[in-house]
């Protein structure tokens, strides 16, 4: 067993994200990846992403929508973005939002314009 402590936990930064990686390949979690995403107010993402994995969101805090087509999701929503569709996340609410996400490890992103990006640090 491999603990991650909260405290310790690698974290990347983004405008207006923050990355907390609980557990990916780098901390010997070899087909999971799950991380602590904080979206502060008035994040609205300009372009979408693709994934070639089914995406989970959990939602502690605050509101967001995943594309601008989507519901709005609150504290205790979960939504499974399926591999292949777009992801846009808005912070929808007045105060900052957190939430768990999990995904297959491995796992590639790819911009709306079908720039790729590969796997992102925190998933690692």
């Amino acid at each position: 067993m491999n603990v991650v402590r909260a405290a310790q936990a690698p974290t990347f930064d983004l405008p207006g994200l923050r990355f907390t990686s609980l557990a990916s390949p780098s901390t010997s979690a070899s087909e999971t990846c799950l991380w602590r995403l904080d979206v502060e107010v008035g994040v609205d993402s300009p372009d979408a992403h693709r994934l070639d994995r089914d995406e989970v969101f959990v939602v502690l805090e605050g509101r967001v929508r995943l594309h601008p087509d989507a519901a709005e999701l609150t504290a205790g929503d979960a939504a499974v973005v399926p591999a292949g569709d777009p992801i846009q996340l808005a912070n929808t609410g007045e105060g900052p939002a957190r939430l768990h996400v999990a995904i297959r490890a491995g796992f590639v992103a790819t911009m709306a314009d079908g720039t790729a990006v590969g796997t992102p640090p925190w998933a690692a």
